[in-house]
């Protein structure tokens, strides 16, 4: 996932129709994005600043699972049924970010094949990652000692 980013696993042309629909936002620290369950219908491609992924535990702390930096995809749930957030995200440094509305860019893929590949086959890697993430985080926070680590 280092290295890489939505914007450029979408070809050059579907890339600009995308970018037209995106809008400038900024969130100051310690703004939550969303919260885990809420009804999921947008999604942010961070420009600057961080934002943390955290999933409920009950009886505890949330448990930061991953920190999206510049170029990272914020929110992959809009994308599959039943469209609530699988996580809940928060600012940890001021943000700047591209926020896209799901039912815009879903009709734009409609419309645009490449761009329906590429964009899917980008957030299946990135749900990955972040399964394996969560996973190891926390494995690593309430399983038997380094039961997450990769040895």
């Amino acid at each position: 996932m280092k290295g890489t980013g939505v914007f450029e696993a979408v070809p050059e042309g579907p890339r600009e129709r995308l970018m037209e629909l995106g809008r400038a936002v900024s969130f100051p620290a310690g703004a939550r994005l969303f919260e885990e369950g809420q009804r999921a219908d947008r999604f942010w491609v961070v420009r600057t600043g961080t934002v943390s992924l955290d999933v409920h535990v009950p009886g505890r702390r949330a448990a930061v699972v991953e920190t999206v930096g510049a170029g990272g995809l914020v929110g992959w749930s809009w994308l599959c049924p039943p469209h609530q957030w699988h996580l809940g995200a928060e600012a940890t440094r001021p943000v700047e970010a591209w926020e896209f509305d799901a039912a815009e860019v879903l009709a734009l893929c409609e419309r645009e094949p490449a761009l329906d590949h590429a964009l899917l086959t980008y957030v299946v890697q990135v749900i990955g990652h972040r399964l394996r993430s969560s996973r190891t985080r926390l494995l690593d926070l309430y399983g038997p000692y380094r039961s997450g680590s990769a040895e």
